[in-house]
């Protein structure tokens, strides 16, 4: 079955750095889009980035355009995204998602906490 488990999260100053990962499993990774979200108190869940099935494209969330970089490791079957130059209004629990066939699958999450 479809397993999507992230890691990485924690605490972190703001200006600070984190770098998330989400190891998958269960389908052909390599062939699939795969994007991050997240979703911070009373908030909506919202997309941060993602990227293509080769990794040759990217797109992110306007308010993450500069500081976050998505990337992925095909043999590994992991994506990665590297937070730099983190604020408070980052502080969320962070997705992986794939969308594969006519399912959405999500991880667990990881709770990302950016604060002084």
């Amino acid at each position: 079955q479809v397993q999507l488990v992230e890691s990485g999260g924690g605490l972190v100053q703001p200006g600070g750095s984190l770098r998330l990962s989400c190891a998958a499993s269960g389908f052909t990774f390599s062939s699939y889009v795969m994007r991050w979200y997240r979703q911070a108190p009373g908030k909506e869940r919202e997309l941060v980035a993602a990227i293509t099935s080769a990794g040759g494209s990217t797109n992110y969330g306007d308010s993450m355009k500069g500081r976050f970089t998505i990337s992925r490791d095909n043999v590994k079957n992991t994506v990665y995204l590297q937070m730099n130059s983190l604020k408070p209004e980052d502080t969320a629990v962070y997705y992986c998602n794939a969308a594969v066939g006519p399912y959405n699958y999500w991880g667990q999450g990881t709770q990302v906490t950016v604060s002084s």
